[in-house]
């Protein structure tokens, strides 16, 4: 009986390994995880566990005695320093562990603030792992004074937990406004609009000179305007990169990722990636998607092609972000629109839809999980809507559906 070892024990790892028990997989499994955590759930990290509204046990994916119950060996606290593709070995710890299949979900690492700009300073906070909201938790308390450098959706959540719990926030954005990179105007107008109403300070224009520090604990920051800010600690907010490091090493090919064909393959026989660290084929281009439900379905086409399926993986992107008391729900990819029509529903739900050359590309809805649902399955059908209905607030949407 094969032996497939799974490597980095998040979401697409644990999803990977319980598919392959669901699918009869009845060979051993070892799934390989670098953090002492069993895998867990990350986006409740920055929200209602870094608020206290969620204990540790409930972050886990599955029980850890589902593991054993389904004769899964999971090593924790492990980390894997080489593959060794035509051998078909990987070295863990001090262990070399052979395996028939190998799956890489290793994940996204977060950039950090270099050292030289006092990034290596006591105080200093990224949020990713357990480990980091762990650390950082003591310091999110009334009073406080926090720096958050980056204006993306991982900075805004973090700003909004903060704001939360009476901490001073300000934010600052390099690019000319927050969420530049991922989202319409409209969209950055909205979330401005809502982070000020909660007494944070948004800077936009304007990014990180240093930070300074006293005795090694960060105590102040110099901006790129020449202004100066006393601080009590600060969250780097500034992206993820793929954690391609291991699969390089191996040569194994990357392309914006590891790169795997549309079954998630790579390019080293009997190896296999799925999750935040894989680039795939999409609509004749490639993509690598940074969301928990594209980790999920990722991973659970790839158990299913480890063993015979060879079933094609077709991404359906959408994503979520919570702040305050705000749901913004978005589906498909805004990239290369060149229309954006507002949809205003009742209070504070409004909708913009996003257009390329008239075809419905993408949604943000914030507060409306109906016209979201109606968007996102126009979407992935391929259908479009006609931007002047879109737009009239009073106009029935879910006809289109059957149209």
């Amino acid at each position: 009986m094969s032996h497939i070892v799974v490597i980095g024990a998040g979401q697409a790892g644990c999803s990977l390994v319980a598919k392959l028990r669901q699918q009869g997989f009845g060979g051993d499994i070892t799934l390989i995880g670098a953090e002492t955590a069993p895998p867990y759930q990350r986006p409740p990290l920055s929200k209602a566990y870094l608020l206290g509204e969620m204990d540790k046990q409930r972050l886990f994916l599955r029980p850890e005695s589902y593991y054993v119950d389904n004769n899964i060996t999971l090593k924790l606290g492990t980390y894997v320093s080489a593959i060794d593709t035509g051998a078909k070995t990987v070295t863990a710890g001090d262990e070399v562990i052979a395996y028939d299949h190998l799956a890489l979900t290793t994940g996204s690492d977060p950039r950090r603030l270099p050292a030289s700009i006092g990034g290596d300073l006591d105080g200093v906070y990224v949020v990713r792992g357990l480990g980091d909201v762990d650390a950082m938790a003591p310091s999110v308390t009334e009073g406080k004074r926090v720096l958050i450098v980056g204006g993306g959706y991982i900075g805004l959540e973090a700003a909004a937990v903060c704001a939360k719990r009476g901490v001073k926030v300000t934010l600052v954005e390099m690019a000319d406004r927050i969420l530049q990179r991922v989202a319409a105007p409209e969209t950055s107008d909205y979330f401005r609009a809502l982070h000020t109403g909660h007494g944070a300070e948004i800077r936009e224009g304007v990014g990180l000179k240093e930070l300074v520090g006293t005795d090694g604990k960060v105590t102040g920051a110099v901006l790129s305007d020449g202004s100066e800010l006393e601080v009590d600690f600060v969250i780097a907010g500034v992206g993820i990169a793929p954690a391609t490091a291991l699969a390089e090493a191996a040569g194994i090919e990357l392309e914006n990722g590891i790169k795997t064909d549309a079954r998630g393959q790579t390019s080293a026989e009997g190896v296999w990636a799925a999750g935040d660290c894989a680039s795939f084929p999409y609509r004749g281009g490639r993509i690598r998607l940074e969301s928990v439900p594209n980790a999920i379905d990722q991973a659970e086409v790839v158990a299913q092609n480890m063993v015979g399926a060879e079933k094609d993986y077709v991404a359906t992107p959408w994503f979520w972000s919570d702040q305050y008391d705000v749901k913004l729900q978005i589906a498909g990819l805004n990239s290369g629109y060149d229309q954006v029509v507002t949809r205003q529903g009742e209070g504070q739900q409004v909708s913009f839809w996003y257009y390329n050359a008239g075809q419905l590309a993408a949604v943000d809805a914030m507060n409306d999980p109906r016209a979201y649902m109606i968007a996102k399955r126009l979407i992935e059908a391929g259908k479009t809507a006609d931007p002047a209905l879109v737009a009239d607030p009073a106009a029935d949407l879910k006809p289109l559906l059957k149209a």
